[in-house]
């Protein structure tokens, strides 16, 4: 019974976020604390392709072919468990917006049962546009900073759409580490991370097609 409840509310709440534009769990327990959030949530064509191209290279560079759960970078990282080696993250986008929308820093077997399976829904329910619109509003990227807009104008002083391919780089790279890591003011290697994330990216237009379509 409690399972199906647990199981049944994420669901309608997808459902819900096909027309309804979330918040997360992370923005939500800061407003609470008393903290001052910055956050507004834009569509996808408001945000500039290289933008979009950089997070693809950065985070998940298979997101348009797996369905929510990348497979073999999971039992890869199942096989160094058992191999007794630190697991290096396999983590999806969708993944990655399930957590942030349903659970946010709980690390509980609950969430970790539920993730995958809730990510396949969530690939199914939403469709890839629209996961890749959410976890770009939602993702973190620094202290009290959520969303693509306010990054953009936190660290860049423009809009989303306005942001270069070299703003797109470094705040992609922030991305894992946001607390840590400044897009307007880098560290040497963050700089340098950057650097890879700018090289790969434009690349990336040719295979996310699932987000950009084909113009």
């Amino acid at each position: 019974m409690v399972l199906g409840i647990l199981v049944a509310a994420p669901l309608f709440a997808l459902i819900l976020f096909r027309y309804v534009d979330p918040t997360s769990v992370p923005m939500l327990s800061d407003r609470l604390a008393g903290m001052t959030v910055a956050h507004r949530f834009v569509p996808l064509e408001d945000v500039a392709p290289p933008l979009v191209w950089s997070v693809i290279a950065a985070e998940d560079q298979r997101f348009c072919s797996h369905g929510g759960v990348d497979w073999d970078a999971l039992f890869t990282q199942v096989d160094r468990l058992r191999a007794g080696e630190d697991p290096r993250g396999a983590s999806t986008l969708t993944m990655q917006v399930v957590k942030n929308l349903f659970f946010g820093t709980d690390r509980s077997y609950v969430r970790k049962v539920l993730e995958v399976p809730l990510a396949l829904a969530a690939d199914i329910i939403l469709g890839k546009e629209r996961v890749f619109e959410i976890y770009v509003n939602i993702a973190e990227w620094g202290e009290g900073i959520y969303g693509v807009e306010a990054a953009a104008q936190a660290y860049f002083r423009r809009p989303a759409r306005d942001l270069t391919l070299r703003d797109a780089a470094r705040l992609a790279s922030a991305l894992p580490n946001p607390q840590a890591r400044n897009p307007a003011n880098p560290t040497g290697a963050h700089r340098r991370l950057a650097g890879i994330v700018e090289g790969r990216a434009p690349q990336m237009g040719a295979y996310i097609t699932c987000i950009l379509g084909e113009g």
